[in-house]
């Protein structure tokens, strides 16, 4: 048998006991939701990763729910919507680096980051320090010494990271620690490569390389970005009278960088990083109405694999299944179990559209595509109800999120509240957030976001289905049923509320903490990684809308700096502050244009 014949017959085996259970149409049922959930975050399907042969085992099971259920394929013959992501690096196998007549040994001395750049480097070596440009803190490591087209050797972490009086905020680290930060922070400066060492006299830990799948980044800063271990960097600094070990008691005591020249070393050094990029499939079924309008209800099925990049337990990440029951097989479940019991309901007079997105844990991909490439005109879909994170309710409070954003919405909960013993908590008004509701809200689709909060298990492996409440999450789909059916038969077509966006949101990036730094208003395209930085919204009234920006432009270079993707905007951004006037690049329409922005306060 071939591969796929092999997965779709695994996929029978896996699915038989529950297929037969879900023949029987009607009432929603709690049982057959558990075990819905159950079999979509057993440990067999490895967390469902986004580009595993277990994402697409949950594709083939939720498409063939939806087509016993009785939903027609909404785009065509399939029921599959593929795109393409960046799934997974790889080391290639021409990494090399050699320095002071030693070549070093590949993966044991030396071995890129997985948000290297690929390409070839040989030059002199500056060691940088921190390599951290802190304008609001006075401290600049980059600061009298030039380091364009050299290699940059840098240290992990910042300066006076175990003292709580530090302007770093001590044991607490800034973004400026972050690796992502201080690759785009090097190429800004000239560099043509990065050599990372960790600070091995502040962290007793073994002088060794970090994981290659550890460490999570841009696609790439479009230069090297390697690691050696800090033995190898104290012979290079040796070579300058200094060691790693000194330097940072110097600079940990008065808090003045001392960039260091490096005479007569050169590295020579290659990286060598093999993306991998995989079609994925989003999920839809469509029930059809009477008219060509029609109500949207989503759910991600898709979650972080064995945890290699987004698990909040780093000492299991890559080595446990992370499950997610409730993030978001709850959600996933959930859309299944409606499908059986919307179908079963007479003819709407709207249709309702079920998709179940992939991609949403790597940055709403599979929502961001599907709102660019409609399987149903857009302009049809009166609302979109998302369920992400369903299954844990506690003292029965759930909370829904865009209530504000179609103007029907606020009525027509009252009085499905009247119906439910859950306590709907609908004070989130605004179609924002980290879930796939958010795409919908920027192409101005009214949005309602079921969801019942977070927990001590969230992206960790102790997100098990036996922790799922089936008989409020069941209660909830009744809810999710009665709001759907009201909005597909009686109630009039919501219209679109556009709610005034928090900035939080509406920045490139809301980790710029600390209360320090620019606010420009814009909203970033997660789905696009390469060719600049691309906007789907900007707040109104903000510094983007100001400079005439609006969703789809694509800024390329921001107050003099390239800008490739959304990681280099964001640094761009925290080079200024409140008041600053930055000149801007973008295109629209295959045209370059230039304006500039005031940059105002975070509030």
């Amino acid at each position: 048998m071939k591969s796929s014949q092999i997965l779709v017959a695994a996929v029978a085996v896996v699915s038989f006991s529950l297929a037969a259970a879900a023949g029987a149409k009607g009432d929603i049922d709690a049982v057959r939701y558990q075990k819905s959930v159950k079999l979509l975050s057993d440990s067999k399907m490895k967390g469902r990763g986004t580009g595993s042969p277990e994402l697409e085992k949950a594709a083939s099971w939720i498409a063939g729910q939806f087509k016993k259920a009785g939903l027609k394929p909404a785009g065509g013959a399939s029921y599959y919507q593929r795109f393409s992501v960046t799934t997974d690096a790889k080391l290639g196998k021409s990494n090399r680096l050699a320095a002071a007549g030693s070549t070093l040994e590949f993966q044991k001395d030396f071995q890129p980051f997985n948000f290297s750049g690929n390409g070839t480097a040989s030059a002199g070596v500056v060691f940088a320090g921190y390599g951290i440009t802190a304008p609001e803190y006075g401290y600049d490591d980059y600061s009298g010494v030039d380091v364009k087209d050299k290699i940059v050797l840098l240290l992990r972490h910042e300066p006076q990271e175990f003292d709580e009086k530090s302007v770093f905020a001590g044991k607490v680290y800034t973004t400026h620690a972050q690796m992502t930060n201080k690759a785009v922070n090097a190429r800004f400066h000239g560099a043509k490569a990065v050599v990372f060492v960790n600070d091995v006299s502040n962290h007793t830990d073994a002088d060794s390389l970090d994981r290659f799948s550890s460490n999570v980044g841009p696609n790439s800063p479009d230069i090297p970005f390697v690691q050696v271990r800090a033995e190898i960097a104290d012979k290079w600094l040796a070579m300058a009278g200094t060691s790693l070990k000194s330097w940072i008691a110097e600079v940990d005591r008065d808090l003045k960088p001392k960039p260091v020249q490096i005479p007569g070393l050169t590295v020579d050094l290659a990286a060598d990083v093999v993306r991998q990029k995989k079609e994925v499939p989003n999920v839809a079924g469509y029930l059809p109405g009477v008219t060509d309008e029609y109500v949207i209800i989503g759910a991600h099925y898709d979650h972080i694999g064995m945890g290699e990049q987004s698990s909040m337990s780093p000492s299991e990440a890559g080595k446990a299944v992370h499950h997610g029951a409730d993030d978001n097989a709850s959600g996933s479940a959930g859309l299944v179990e409606l499908a059986w019991h919307l179908a079963a309901q007479p003819k709407p007079r709207r249709g309702i559209l079920f998709l179940a997105f992939a991609g949403e844990e790597l940055g709403l991909l599979g929502s961001n595509y599907y709102v660019n490439h409609p399987l149903l005109p857009l302009d049809k879909a009166v609302a979109m109800l998302n369920m992400d994170m369903i299954g844990r309710i506690k003292d029965r409070k759930v909370f829904i999120g865009g209530t504000a954003t179609g103007d029907g919405f606020k009525p027509l909960l009252e009085k499905v509240r009247s119906n439910t013993r859950l306590q709907l908590d609908a004070s989130d008004q605004g179609g924002f957030g980290s879930s796939d509701h958010f795409s919908f809200t920027v192409k101005q689709v009214p949005v309602l976001f079921f969801f019942s909060g977070l927990h001590a298990d969230y992206h960790r492996p102790s997100d098990t289905w036996e922790k799922i409440n089936q008989d409020d999450a069941a209660e909830l789909l009744k809810v999710v049923a009665q709001v759907t059916g009201e909005l597909a038969n009686s109630a009039p077509q919501p219209k679109f509320v556009k709610v005034a966006m928090p900035q939080q949101v509406a920045s490139a990036s809301a980790s710029a903490g600390g209360g320090y730094g620019a606010y420009f208003g814009s909203v970033p395209d997660m789905g696009n990684t390469e060719g600049g930085f691309r906007i789907t919204d900007v707040r109104e009234g903000s510094p983007a809308a100001q400079a005439g920006l609006k969703g789809g432009d694509q800024i390329v270079e921001f107050g003099g700096k390239p800008i490739g993707n959304l990681y280099d905007f964001t640094y761009a951004l925290r080079q200024h502050k409140p008041g600053d006037e930055v000149a801007i690049k973008y295109k629209r329409g295959g045209q370059v244009f230039d304006t500039k922005a005031t940059l105002t306060a975070r509030k």
